[in-house]
């Protein structure tokens, strides 16, 4: 074992992984001389290795190059080592390479589960294919040089020690993806191994603007408190911390100056919920409205120790559901607000609707002076801080993805002009608008952001990215939106619980344990057996394929008109009874226990 981390030890950037009968041995080739990784393929124990071990002419080893350990899990009578099989350089973090994970690769280290009981055997098997699903986990980032969990104003403000620790010593424990699989080579010192991942979306660009060259980067970070799937984790927990919540940094380099401005994005932080019910849009259910205004305020508490004063805007609706749950926020808000929290309600849907997106310059206008007080971070060529953000913009919706993501982008562009004027590129009346490519581009970037986050959340890109795209709704984009409204309502309905049960074991929300009681799988009976969505939605289709065809024949034989009726009173009943049982249609998490 490493007795100490070397400070200065930089990260393998490339390995060999061999799998022998008894082991995987991971080599550095990346020009290091540092020793080899053995992982036991019998329990997933760690040893550092200076030879690798001798193989017989008859079972050549099998060998792959990979570009990183992600980490080791623990199931129930086995571990998985997961390995990054391929990467792509998709652009620079402040100067260094950054990478975005194209392939991940599970290696069962399992060979104890041959002794297990049958029952052990079964439920292992089972959650070891939660794990094909990680491997389909999109939006992951690394960068072997620097840290890509911190923003810039918090890069700069590390002091000399922390810079000479290890990346995962310096990482923000809440964007750190992998934070719980590195638990094991943490515990064994294997800092060179130790490879901080993010979750989220990384966009760049550059572009003239006269004679200078400016280049925009935009990156987003989720945090992993309450990570998950749209519908299947909503609200907030007991300590205050939301789902969906999202940090966005826009970050331009210009002329040897840097800027950065961070927002936002999370869930209405109180306990509430939507359960999974076939319904298109499920009820908005609070969950002990007593407790709201402590979670509320430990929420806010914490974003303040973080970004310092908050401007919270809630763009949903005052009317239904919604409405129920942003009058639950605003009296929630109300114990909070104070010199360095403020609650504005906008109401997007009834001022901008579905096309009048420009009207968002009325909410600018409400926030024009938070934004002037508490400004963005500013480098010069030096290296030496002008000017530090002192508060950020926390903006919600009930998704947190599409009406969000529209207004972070208008505010981001205002941001962009202002820091434009500053250093001395833009006239005091100028805007992006006046130069094509610049703002081209930087609607594109938002557009992909938007998607990127959205995708990760409920399955599809983001609604309104027209807007954000074109600067204007699209017939084509309207179309789009239902299409991926439609897609999310599968999604949400029939595929996330098992996405939602596989991020739980990545990010050890449930940890399974043999101590645990371990209540076979209940076995599925009469209806519940065959049931399924694919099934009654066939039927509900044949019914009224059977129902219009008999209708086509009624004008020559009015017993055709019986049976149209026929058919189309059975397909209505199929969809209500799916409807009133929708529980046994829908694909719901089996995990339950939550980490103690």
């Amino acid at each position: 074992m490493m007795e100490k981390a070397d400070s200065a030890q930089k990260l393998y950037t490339r390995m060999r992984l061999w799998e022998f009968p008894d082991q995987y041995v991971i080599e550095p080739t990346d020009g290091s001389c540092g020793s080899s990784l053995s992982v036991s393929r019998v329990d997933g124990s760690m040893k550092l290795i200076d030879e690798l071990p001798q193989s017989s002419s008859i079972r050549v080893p099998k060998i792959r190059t990979i570009f990183g350990v992600i980490g080791l899990l623990k199931l129930l009578a086995g571990c998985y080592l997961i390995v990054i099989t391929d990467c792509d350089c998709v652009g620079s973090y402040l100067g260094h390479p950054l990478f975005r994970i194209s392939s991940l690769k599970v290696f069962p280290c399992d060979r104890s589960v041959d002794s297990s009981s049958v029952e052990q055997k079964k439920m292992e098997a089972e959650f070891s294919g939660l794990l094909n699903v990680a491997e389909k986990t999109s939006g992951l980032f690394f960068s072997y040089d620097t840290n890509l969990t911190l923003s810039t104003q918090r890069l700069h403000a590390l002091g000399d020690e922390s810079r000479l620790l290890p990346l995962w010593r310096q990482a923000e424990p809440r964007f750190l993806w992998n934070n719980y699989l590195l638990e094991v080579l943490i515990d064994n010192k294997l800092d060179p191994y130790l490879l901080p991942v993010i979750q989220g979306s990384f966009q760049n660009f550059q572009a003239a603007i006269g004679k200078d060259i400016v280049d925009v980067t935009l990156i987003a970070r989720r945090c992993t408190r309450r990570t998950g799937t749209r519908l299947w984790r909503r609200g907030a927990d007991s300590d205050g911390y939301v789902a969906n919540f999202v940090e966005s940094e826009q970050i331009i380099q210009l002329n040897g100056f840097t800027a950065s401005f961070v927002q936002i994005r999370g869930s209405i932080p109180l306990l509430w919920e939507q359960i999974v019910d076939l319904t298109y849009k499920p009820k908005f259910e609070l969950v002990k409205l007593e407790e709201s205004p402590r979670v509320a305020d430990r929420h806010f508490l914490d974003l303040r120790k973080k970004y310092g004063a908050v401007l919270v805007i809630d763009l949903v609706n005052t009317h239904g559901g919604e409405g129920y749950l942003s009058e639950k926020f605003a009296n929630a808000m109300e114990q909070v607000t104070g010199d360095d929290v403020r609650y504005l309600h906008f109401d997007f849907h009834q001022i901008c609707g579905h096309v009048h997106f420009e009207r968002l310059s009325i909410l600018y206008e409400q926030i024009s002076d938070f934004l002037d007080k508490n400004g963005y971070m500013l480098v010069n060529e030096k290296g030496e801080k002008m000017k530090e953000q002192l508060g950020v913009v926390r903006t919600n919706c009930i998704d947190c993805l599409d009406r969000t993501n529209v207004t972070q982008s208008m505010i981001a562009r205002k941001i962009l002009e202002s820091q434009l004027r500053r250093l001395g590129i833009f006239g005091a009346e100028e805007t992006i608008s006046s130069h094509p490519n610049l703002d081209d581009s930087f609607k594109i970037i938002w557009a992909n952001h938007g998607d990127d986050i959205s995708t990760q959340y409920s399955g599809t890109p983001a609604l309104k990215g027209d807007f954000v795209r074109y600067g204007q709704r699209t017939i084509q984009g309207v179309l789009k939106d239902g299409w991926n409204a439609l897609l999310r309502y599968y999604l949400n309905n029939f595929v996330d619980g098992t996405k939602q049960d596989s991020i739980d074991l990545l990010q050890g929300h449930y940890i399974v344990s043999v101590s645990r009681d371990m209540t076979p799988t209940t076995q599925k009976g009469g209806l519940e057996a065959i049931a399924s969505f694919p099934l009654a939605l066939s039927l509900v289709m044949a019914g009224f394929f059977f129902a219009a065809l008999s209708l086509r024949q009624a004008r020559y034989d009015i017993r055709h008109l019986f049976f149209s009726i026929l058919w189309a009173g059975l397909s209505i009943a199929i969809a209500g009874f799916v409807r009133a049982n929708g529980r046994i249609f829908c694909n719901r998490p089996r995990l339950h226990k939550p980490r103690s």
